[in-house]
């Protein structure tokens, strides 16, 4: 703070470069020239940058319990965004600049926006233009059919589009917490896609919207109603001994519980961006604790399920910079009408989340661990990962803020076999959406075609022995799954007897 004076007189009269923090050179809100330039802008950069290390110095330097170090933590860190320069008009060089150049133009046009989300979206700014995008044509648009439906799910069946197929059928476990659809999201970047151009017969498991009526459905009836019954209707149609299955997020923790209560009838394992030892869980941890789930317990007993827009919010303030202050500037401040973006699209078609189900699932997972503890059960049996004997593979991504890789690395060990880790580039999402481009990367461990090595006992040891690749991992993944997923054959029917098609992918549910 003292260097910032004569710092702010160098900048004003050229006197060569100021050394600036590495970290606040990288901050995105400052990028403007003018932060560096303008003495002025310089000088309030740096004042608050100094003033939000000094408070997060003050809560590091606590010996209060960890738990209450986090939210600390989190409420410095949240405080923080709020008071950004960048978010006045009147202290941001961008939005003046632009408001010169267009005669007001731009800030009378953020008013209305603001405005206008004021009254439609609750104060909280559009960030996408969801015109853009339909369901079934741009979005959601693998070709296939809904050939099983109950109170929860729909599983889809998707078309071939190789004239072989590996014998072993692939089901898509979703997160319940989201649209299934962040693994079909649009073509070309579509992992259900993907599978099914290198040869799968995939399905896909899309959950019903819960309402009120749905209250009492439980932890157990998510796995007896969704990826139970998924698999009795994969196995009628096709006929095959095994299901291999991909899952994401909490639909990995869902499979993998499957799998640990000694379902043989699951194949081979894909968990991408998965938490299965719940003791160090980054940002989330502090939203996990005993007071915290009383408090939400007691807000989801009055509508019988957790509003969507709640859920939502409570991830954005988690990344608030990036998910709500970034178009808080961009819309309201610099008058810009939103982008077209499919993830982005995805992310505000939000979901509720039954009461009794979310609070078990909270409260035995994130609060009690007790998947990683061996106390879980699960309709009445004990869940044991280590009775699982199909191969697995892993999937971390390295700027994942819901499940830090270090986490899912902590899952990988947690398997009765060597597990294949394989740590991509991306954050919590866009880890997911990850076809091969210039961007892309992968690190991991030996061959993906080959059986997977004994992983080292922590995150830091293995990364030390993992090899960058400059691809994605979707190319490792079906060297990997094509070892493993069978003989070449024609691919089955859409459909049986039993369970003929009811309605084109993606359902009906997914509009719920």
């Amino acid at each position: 703070m003292a260097t910032i004076p004569v710092d702010s007189t160098r900048v004003a009269f050229g006197l060569g470069d100021v050394e600036i923090d590495p970290e606040h050179a990288k901050d995105r809100r400052f990028s403007d020239s003018a932060w560096r330039e303008n003495p002025g802008y310089f000088a309030i950069w740096q004042t608050y940058c100094a003033a939000r290390s000094f408070a997060l110095d003050l809560v590091n330097a606590s010996e209060a319990e960890p738990l209450d170090l986090v939210k600390a933590r989190t409420f410095v860190e949240l405080c923080a965004d709020v008071l950004s320069p960048s978010n006045s008009a009147l202290t941001n060089p961008t939005v003046l600049a632009k408001a010169i150049s267009t005669g007001g133009k731009s800030l009378a046009r953020g008013a209305r926006y603001a405005l206008s989300d004021a009254i439609h979206r609750k104060g909280r700014p559009l960030r996408v233009d969801t015109d853009a995008f339909t369901l079934g044509k741009n979005m959601a648009a693998t070709e296939g059919q809904v050939v099983y439906r109950n109170d929860l799910i729909e599983l889809i069946q998707y078309a071939p589009q190789t004239d072989e197929v590996h014998a072993t059928p692939l089901l898509a476990s979703p997160p319940w917490i989201n649209k299934f659809y962040i693994m079909d999201l649009a073509p070309d970047r579509s992992l259900i896609e993907w599978a099914v151009q290198h040869g799968r017969t995939v399905f896909a498991i899309s959950y019903r919207n819960p309402d009120s009526t749905m209250r009492s459905l439980a932890f157990d009836d998510y796995l007896e109603l969704g990826i139970r019954s998924a698999i009795d209707v994969i196995q009628e149609i096709t006929d095959a001994p095994k299901v291999d299955v991909v899952a994401v997020c909490l639909g990995g923790a869902m499979t993998a519980i499957a799998a640990g209560t000694g379902d043989d009838r699951i194949g081979d394992l894909t968990l991408i961006n998965t938490i299965l030892d719940y003791s160090e869980t980054g940002d989330l941890g502090g939203l996990t604790d005993d007071a915290t789930l009383r408090r939400l317990e007691s807000l989801m007993a009055k509508k019988g399920y957790l509003d969507g827009e709640d859920m939502a919010m409570t991830f954005d303030s988690l990344r608030a910079n990036d998910l709500i202050f970034s178009y808080w500037i961009s819309r309201w401040m610099l008058g810009e009408a939103p982008p077209a973006f499919d993830l982005l699209v995805w992310n505000e078609d939000a979901t509720r989340m039954p009461a009794a189900m979310h609070s078990q699932y909270l409260r035995k997972l994130y609060n009690e661990n007790q998947l990683a503890k061996g106390e879980l059960e699960m309709c009445g049996v004990a869940v044991d990962l280590k009775n699982f004997q199909g191969d697995v593979y892993i999937v971390g991504a390295e700027r994942d803020h819901i499940v830090p890789w270090t986490t899912s690395y902590a899952g990988a060990r947690m398997f009765g076999k060597s597990a294949r880790y394989v740590l991509s580039n991306g954050g919590h999402i866009a880890g997911i959406v990850s076809p091969p481009s210039k961007k892309t990367w992968t690190e991991a461990i030996g061959a993906p075609d080959a059986p997977a090595p004994d992983l080292p006992a922590d995150a830091t040891t293995w990364r030390k022995s993992a090899t960058v690749t400059a691809t994605s991992w979707w190319d490792d993944w079906v060297l990997w799954f094509g070892a493993r997923s069978g003989e070449m054959q024609a691919p089955p029917a859409m459909g049986s007897d039993t369970h003929a098609p009811i309605t084109p992918a993606p359902g009906t549910y997914v509009g719920s």
